[in-house]
C-alpha cells in the first residue's frame, strides 16, 4: 500500500490535545506551506489563513464555537476566502470554497504527517468568527481547525464501501471490465 494511502488513512477528527505540548514554530510554518501549495481554480489562491495562537486570543473563539476542545488546542487556524480574488465560473459558480476545502486538505493531511491532529470544524457562528477575526467584507471564515497534539488514541473510522459509492459511465452504471 503507498505511503500517502497509509497518511490518508492516519488522518482522523481530534477533539482532545495535550494542553502542555506546544506545537513548535517550525512545524507550524512547514504545514502552512505545505496547505499554501494546494491547487485552485485559475491558481487565484484565493485562502486567507488567520493563526491563533494566544491563550487570550483563543479564548475568545468560545463565542464563534463553544466546544472547550476547538479553542483550547494549542493553535487554532481559521481558513478564509478572500471573495476578490476567487475564481467564478460564467454561470456565476464561485469557486473559492472548493479552493478553501481543498487547501485545508493539505493542512490536515501534513498535521497529520508531523504526528499532529486537526479537525473541520464549520458549524460556527458565522458573525462572531466575522467580528473575532476583525475581517474585512470581503473576507469571509469558511472552517476552522484546532491544531496540536493528540491527547487520545484514534476512533475506528467508518467508511462506506466503494461500491456505494463510485458509479461507472452513468450514475447508476456498474463496474465490468
Amino acid at each position: 500500500m503507498s505511503a500517502f494511502l497509509e497518511l490518508v488513512k492516519k488522518r482522523y477528527s481530534v477533539r482532545a490535545y495535550q494542553q502542555d505540548r506546544p506545537v513548535e514554530e517550525s512545524l507550524l510554518l512547514k504545514i502552512l506551506e505545505t496547505a499554501s501549495m494546494a491547487p485552485s481554480a485559475c491558481n487565484n489562491q484565493p485562502w486567507v489563513y488567520i493563526v491563533i495562537r494566544k491563550e487570550d486570543s483563543r479564548k475568545k473563539l468560545s463565542t464563534v464555537y463553544e466546544r472547550p476542545w476547538f479553542y483550547s488546542a494549542p493553535v487554532v487556524i481559521a481558513l478564509c476566502c478572500d471573495a476578490s480574488q476567487s475564481w467564478q465560473r460564467k454561470d456565476g459558480k464561485n469557486y473559492g470554497d472548493v479552493d478553501i476545502a481543498i487547501t485545508m486538505d493539505h493542512l490536515t493531511l501534513a498535521a497529520t504527517e508531523a504526528g499532529l491532529g486537526t479537525c473541520w470544524v464549520a458549524n460556527f457562528n458565522l458573525e462572531e468568527a466575522r467580528r473575532v477575526l476583525a475581517l474585512p467584507d470581503n473576507v469571509e471564515p469558511i472552517v476552522f481547525t484546532p491544531l496540536g497534539y493528540p491527547a487520545g488514541a484514534p476512533l475506528q473510522k467508518k467508511r462506506k464501501k466503494l461500491e456505494e459509492i463510485v458509479h461507472w459511465e452513468t450514475y447508476n452504471g456498474k463496474y465490468s471490465d
